[in-house]
């Protein structure tokens, strides 16, 4: 992975811009297997100052998950962004999650884990296919989640009428 490792001393003070293609083999080495596939493109914006370096991370694209309902696969398309500055100090500090700091003496900075976070943290928690949400998804799971719906057990019971006689002498107790 050292395609996102920045070797910042040799960079000129300024902006510089990177971009990454991210796809299934980076998720794999995080062993990460939510998404079935993944086409995400990374737009890095580093900025390098006197005293410290701003990076502006923008994902945009696509990744296949399943839909939590239907369990059917779907492409999620996510946009994101992630400001980080990274100031140096006497120890590593990243408690601060807009905050880097860094020792002394540090020339490179790994940006692979902020992408990672970036991207997982883009996708809902609730992953909805957009075929269920505007009703043109046709499949065996909503076909029997409709069947076993409250709604449907709400009409049967009015149909039907029928109450527990021992309900109706608890409601004779609110007459007297």
């Amino acid at each position: 992975m050292k395609a996102y490792t920045i070797p910042f001393v040799g960079l000129k003070l300024g902006k510089h811009q990177f971009e990454y293609e991210i796809d299934n083999k980076f998720f794999e080495h995080f062993e990460y297997e939510e998404f079935n596939s993944v086409d995400v493109k990374i737009d890095l914006l580093f900025e390098k100052k006197t005293t410290m370096m701003e990076l502006t991370f923008k994902a945009s694209g696509t990744v296949n998950v399943n839909c939590d309902i239907t369990n059917e696969p779907y492409d999620q398309p996510i946009e994101s962004s992630l400001y980080l500055v990274i100031k140096f100090g006497e120890e590593f500090n990243d408690d601060n999650e807009d905050l880097l700091i860094i020792p002394h003496g540090e020339f490179e900075i790994n940006v692979q884990q902020y992408i990672y976070e970036l991207i997982v943290l883009a996708v809902p928690a609730k992953k909805v296919h957009p075929g269920v949400e505007d009703g043109t998804l046709k499949s065996d799971v909503l076909d029997k989640l409709e069947e076993l719906s409250l709604g449907n057990k709400n009409k049967e019971k009015k149909d039907g009428d029928d109450i527990d006689p021992r309900w109706d002498k608890l409601k004779n107790l609110l007459n007297d």
